[in-house]
């Protein structure tokens, strides 16, 4: 089954179609920029910008860059505050007209990786972190989804979360090189093992397309690999979470 397949960033909206069956990209990435305020009505006015650009009809799976839960937006994230309590399902439905599904973009990234990528077979507790604006994680149990895990929101030191101080954003906010910044991400892998244990942490996002660049700045007992999907993943998990939903009604089946 085609369905198309959104993912939104800090700072990009960007969408596909998927063969959700097989987890292929039929079409070409289409992004436009994340509007500035960041407000659920402008953010959703460009949701259906892609969707019409793809005159598409049916069901759109869709990851969202913050705790979702029972479609609703619990946390601001990276985005304005007025996005806490709209229930983002019904926004994106109502603007589009075709049916939502949305998760964590992490967990969708998450998604795409268990079942088609580095990820692929992998049992025990396997943990995605995503590299953007913020620093998604989405968190699998013997394949099974465990929903909004936010590991990105511990603090740490003078900052409310870690992810402001070791995100992508903050390598270029402070315009840090690799190592300095590799160093900040290998110090928030170092406290994700510490709470979690995981068995595998698999990293993608936009800055994994460097991973040659700070791998070597990485430095924990727990072994870590590169998603093979990286850019695409949380466009393909997407899909393929709506088609789950589809089919079963709950996205950890």
């Amino acid at each position: 089954m085609d369905i198309l397949g959104i993912d939104i960033g800090g700072s990009g909206i960007k969408g596909a179609l998927v063969n959700a069956e097989t987890g292929e990209m039929l079409t070409e990435r289409y992004r436009i920029p994340t509007p500035k305020s960041r407000k659920p009505d402008e953010m959703a006015h460009v949701v259906a910008q892609i969707v019409e650009h793809f005159n598409y009809k049916g069901p759109v799976g869709c990851g969202f860059p913050s705790i979702v839960k029972n479609g609703v937006c619990l946390s601001p994230g990276n985005l304005h505050p007025s996005w806490v309590g709209v229930n983002v399902d019904e926004l994106f439905t109502e603007v589009t007209g075709q049916e939502f599904t949305v998760l964590n973009d992490a967990d969708a990234a998450g998604y795409a990786s268990m079942n088609y990528g580095a990820g692929k077979g992998k049992n025990g507790l396997v943990i995605m972190i995503t590299i953007g604006t913020g620093l998604g994680s989405g968190a699998f149990f013997n394949g099974v989804l465990l929903p909004n895990f936010e590991l990105g929101q511990i603090p740490y030191k003078k900052y409310k979360k870690i992810e402001k101080w070791a995100a992508a954003s903050a390598k270029e906010r402070e315009d840090l090189s690799f190592k300095k910044w590799g160093k900040r991400f290998n110090k928030f892998l170092t406290l994700v093992e510490l709470i979690v244990s995981p068995d595998l942490i698999i990293i993608g996002g936009g800055t994994s397309k460097n991973w040659e660049e700070f791998r070597h700045h990485i430095d924990i007992e727990t072994h870590v690999i590169k998603a093979e999907l990286m850019n695409h993943a949380g466009i393909i998990g997407a899909a393929v979470a709506c088609l789950r939903e589809q089919h079963h009604g709950h996205l950890s089946s």
